[in-house]
C-alpha cells in the first residue's frame, strides 16, 4: 500500500507549488499608444495586452479582441503600434506577482 502523506506535509507542498508558479510566471505588460499632439494635450490608451515567457517571446492580444500575435520580444510590438505622426508606443510592465493561491477565490 502506498504511503499517504500526512496532513502536516500538505501545506508545505502547497507552498512549494505556489513558489514554483511564482518563479515561472510570465511577465505581463501593456502596449500603450501615446499621442503627443505636438506638445499639446498628450493622450494615451492601452492598445494591447501581452505576456513574455521565460524565453523572451511575447504573446499579444490587441484590445479589439480579434487580433493575436506572437513576437520575438515585447519590444518588437512597439513598431507595430507607433509610426504615425505624433503617435508613439511604450511598454508598461505589471509588477511581478508576490503571492499565489491554489484556490481561485483566494487569488482574487
Amino acid at each position: 500500500m502506498p504511503a499517504v502523506p500526512s496532513q502536516n506535509s500538505l501545506p508545505s507542498f502547497d507552498q512549494e507549488l505556489c513558489g514554483l508558479v511564482l518563479d515561472t510566471a510570465p511577465r505581463q505588460f501593456a502596449v500603450v499608444q501615446v499621442y503627443d499632439g505636438d506638445g499639446q494635450d498628450a493622450d494615451g490608451w492601452v492598445a494591447a495586452w501581452g505576456f513574455a515567457d521565460g524565453n523572451g517571446v511575447a504573446h499579444l492580444l490587441v484590445v479589439d479582441g480579434h487580433t493575436r500575435m506572437t513576437l520575438a520580444s515585447p519590444e518588437r510590438a512597439l513598431c507595430l503600434f507607433a509610426g504615425q505622426s505624433g503617435l508613439s508606443a511604450r511598454l508598461v510592465w505589471l509588477a511581478r506577482p508576490g503571492a499565489a493561491a491554489l484556490d481561485r477565490a483566494e487569488a482574487a
